[in-house]
């Protein structure tokens, strides 16, 4: 359990690292994304959000599964103490994201009028030009952010998308302020974009000088660039037929839905998922590197000890921030935007649906199939998710708007846990802890429905109806979690041992668990 525990510590700091710059740079964005909606007023933001669509979809075809190889192979590489070959890697992966980065970028731009004009809005060419050229900027980021997670020096993550947030916020505000109304935004996003991507690459550059300075052949290379896109093609198609099922939804919105203003309340429900996606994407990003870690013929019981704890503690954080959030959209919402957006919280609950998937292994699944190397299965599993999701968001989008797209949104995500966990089972002999998920669920669950319905009986203001809701929520979750034993002493130990690199943080969390064990005590738990 040893080697257990020294991942486990390794992955919680690195997580740590990632979630303070998730939260810094989430809070400066949240502030951005409140004056700037108040600013522009629904139309005008649902403009900002249909020319941001353009190069999302263009952004499909940048990457060819190389960020997740790059990922992949320098933790690998990290872990066999073949230090030498990073540099390759990072080379390899730099090169291939630039050169597809700026050709998309330019295809962008030249296609923007094309592109207006099947959304069916012909004045946001200008828009989607300036817009085109965050597809270079995500190049430098993604690259970057995988060469961080792959080292795990995700504090240089941290640096690099807190200053893209300042920078965004500081800009949009200005040019809107300035009169530039969508351009502006569009025009500060993007700027700020490609800042955070210099950033990135020079951060990037300093941990390729400390690596050993072994000269590297082109042969090497050439080796290396297929080592890359034999692991990365088969995630290739599925993160395009994922991504072009998301645009297929947004697309269909976009042509079905003429009214801007319900389009704004979507896009404002989706930047308030922001709030749990705060603690489910340290979980995820860290899971990648640390099943790449472990070679399932020889550590099958580490395997399967990562593998539950990974869906267990994630489900601890994430299910229960779901369910508050589904608990709580309206006074939320209510309380940033008074009086305005007012479909946003049904949407915002809606959409927080996915993330009770967590329980069942939603976040651990892929993640595993990738860091064992089996690509080509998880190929399998997005073609299954486009099979069932097409169809089926062109019948709901058509026929309900945005409801429709929620609901395909939440109905689509479920073929990776339906095919994906009897698949892990049989090959790798791993299985989720369905004990501890369905005491995690029932907590939460819990906790919810008495927040729900105490909120809904106060005629407060919604600030203090937020505040309230909140403590109830936190109070009745520990309870019910303790209550139903969804957590034990052994959990306490874990739990621990996991954050003891934390530093100075670790004696604040160790205290934190002491009083929850006390209260483990009391109840006789």
């Amino acid at each position: 359990m040893s080697k257990v525990s020294d991942m486990a510590k390794v992955s919680v700091k690195g997580g740590f690292h990632y979630m303070w710059g998730l939260a810094a740079s989430t809070v400066i964005s949240a502030v951005g994304t409140i004056i700037i909606a108040s600013l522009m007023g629904e139309n005008n933001y649902g403009a900002y959000f249909v020319a941001l669509s353009a190069p999302n979809l263009i952004n499909l075809f940048r990457d060819w599964g190389i960020n997740s190889a790059v990922i992949r192979y320098t933790a690998q590489y990290n872990a066999e103490n073949k230090i030498e070959k990073i540099r390759g890697v990072f080379l390899s992966g730099l090169f291939f994201e630039t050169i597809f980065g700026l050709a998309l970028s330019l295809a962008g731009f030249a296609l923007s009028g094309v592109l207006a004009t099947v959304f069916n809005r012909p004045e946001a060419a200008p828009l989607i030009q300036v817009a085109s050229f965050s597809v270079l900027a995500g190049a430098f980021v993604n690259i970057a952010t995988a060469a961080f997670t792959g080292i795990e020096k995700m504090h240089f993550y941290s640096i690099m998308t807190v200053s893209q947030s300042v920078i965004k916020t500081v800009l949009i505000v200005a040019l809107v302020v300035l009169g530039l109304g969508p351009l502006g935004a569009i025009i500060g996003f993007t700027t700020a974009f490609l800042i955070a991507g210099v950033i990135g690459i020079l951060l990037m550059f300093t941990i390729y000088k400390k690596l050993p300075s072994v000269p590297l052949s082109r042969a090497e290379l050439t080796e290396t660039v297929k080592n890359l896109f034999r692991y990365g093609f088969p995630l290739s198609f599925g993160v395009i037929l994922s991504g072009v099922l998301i645009q297929f939804y947004n697309f269909l919105v976009i042509i079905y839905v003429s009214d801007n203003a319900l389009i704004g309340n979507y896009s404002v429900a989706l930047n308030f998922v922001v709030l749990i996606t705060f603690f489910a994407m340290p979980v995820t990003t860290m899971l990648l590197p640390a099943f790449s870690k472990l070679d399932a013929t020889k550590d099958s019981q580490a395997l399967q000890s990562v593998y539950q704890f990974s869906v267990k503690y994630a489900a601890l954080l994430v299910v229960p921030v779901a369910a508050m959030v589904m608990s709580l959209a309206q006074p939320a919402i209510s309380t940033i935007f008074p009086n305005q957006y007012a479909q946003a919280p049904l949407f915002l609950a809606l959409l927080s649906i996915t993330y009770v998937y967590a329980a069942f292994g939603n976040l651990s699944i892929v993640n595993l199939i990738n860091g064992q190397g089996q690509t080509t299965y998880t190929l399998k599993l997005s073609l299954l998710t486009a099979c069932v999701g097409f169809p089926l968001g062109f019948v709901l989008i058509s026929q309900f708007g945005v409801l429709g797209l929620i609901f395909s949104t939440v109905i689509s995500a479920t073929p990776n846990m339906i095919f994906g966990l009897p698949y892990i089972r049989k090959r790798y002999g791993v299985t989720t802890d369905w004990n501890a998920s369905a005491k995690i669920l029932l907590s939460s669950f819990i906790a919810a429905a008495i927040t729900y319905l105490l909120v809904n009986q106060l005629t407060l203001s919604s600030p203090i109806e937020l505040i309230i809701g909140v403590i109830v929520f936190v109070l009745v979750f520990l309870f019910s979690v303790l209550l139903t034993r969804a957590i034990n002493e052994s959990d306490m130990y874990n739990l621990k041992t996991m954050t003891s690199g934390l530093g100075p943080l670790s004696k604040i969390i160790n205290k934190l668990l002491m009083l929850i064990e006390k209260l483990m005590s009391i109840l006789k738990i």
